[in-house]
């Protein structure tokens, strides 16, 4: 293996590609939404909304392993996977230079959609860059003080929904927020699931999430409204006649199902990784499903 392959291989396991579907399916679903409402898909606009939406991500996951890092709250009796500084693959300096730069890549693929649709664009990007920083960074880390559910419900869900329709339809109506709070409430599942796991770590550090602020059986009762609610959300998409929309992801449900169970059977251990893994294919499957009934409408 060459240098450069090596180094890129090392990257590409530090920014953990598997989590970086949870900025793909709200542009995806936008689209399909756009398109059963007589809209133009506008490709080069899509791609570069994905592009952006990736990087920021990327810059999120690299600034949260640093911090983790920085604070104590990932050491070696960490239960989820081992991150970048604990393999040695980086140091929480890399990973934050990193980040900065994958957030000012973020932004400069963002520039051709402010273009588009106006410096509101650029106030979404901007917001989305300063919260992926504060969710374990800076004076008031989000994640540290019960606020990282929200912020992922908020900004992979509803943010990212809406303003992957709003460019291209240039406005916002009730199915994108609809569909924005459906792709958000199973996103924050697998931070919930991420947070009753380490619910004994967590609190040893002061990472106050709402697992640790409200306990295990409010954290399970929180994971079972997130992955049930999109199914009931669903039922409104008959009222506006997109009835493969309401009906398809329930091809999903059974990965709801497993889900529920699991977590209400098992105390938070390693086996939580496992439930992380399902409910992040929950979350892809979903809206996969999702993005074709709405093309099929």
């Amino acid at each position: 293996m060459s240098p450069f392959t090596a180094k890129f291989s090392r990257w590409f396991h530090i920014v953990r590609p598997k989590t970086l579907t949870a900025a793909i399916v709200p542009f995806m679903a936008a689209s399909a939404l756009v398109h059963s409402e007589g809209g133009e898909v506008h490709g080069m606009l899509l791609l570069w909304a994905l592009m952006s939406a990736i990087c920021i991500q990327i810059g999120t996951n690299l600034i949260n392993d640093a911090a983790d890092h920085d604070k104590g709250a990932d050491t070696a009796e960490r239960l989820g996977p081992l991150r970048a500084v604990q393999q040695q693959l980086a140091t929480s300096r890399q990973l934050y230079k990193a980040g900065i730069a994958a957030f000012a890549l973020g932004f400069i693929f963002g520039i051709p959609l402010i273009a588009h649709s106006g410096w509101g664009v650029a106030i979404i990007l901007l917001l989305s860059i300063a919260s992926g920083y504060a969710y374990t960074a800076g004076a008031l880390p989000l994640a540290y003080i019960g606020l990282g559910d929200v912020f992922v419900f908020v900004f992979f869900g509803l943010v990212a929904t809406i303003a992957g329709y709003w460019i291209q339809m240039g406005r916002v109506d009730a199915a994108s927020i609809l569909l924005g709070t459906q792709i958000g409430l199973l996103c924050t599942a697998m931070i919930a699931i991420n947070n009753l796991r380490d619910i004994a770590g967590d609190a040893k550090v002061g990472k106050k999430t709402l697992a640790v602020r409200f306990g295990e059986t409010f954290s399970r009762l929180e994971i079972s409204a997130l992955v049930f609610l999109p199914y009931m959300l669903g039922f409104i998409w008959l009222s506006w006649e997109h009835t493969y929309a309401a009906l398809l992801p329930w091809i999903a449900f059974p990965f709801a199902q497993i889900l529920f169970k699991k977590v209400w059977t098992t105390h938070p251990s390693r086996a939580y990784n496992q439930f992380l893994g399902l409910a992040a294919l929950l979350h892809l499957s979903f809206g996969v499903l999702l993005t074709i009934g709405l093309f099929l409408k």
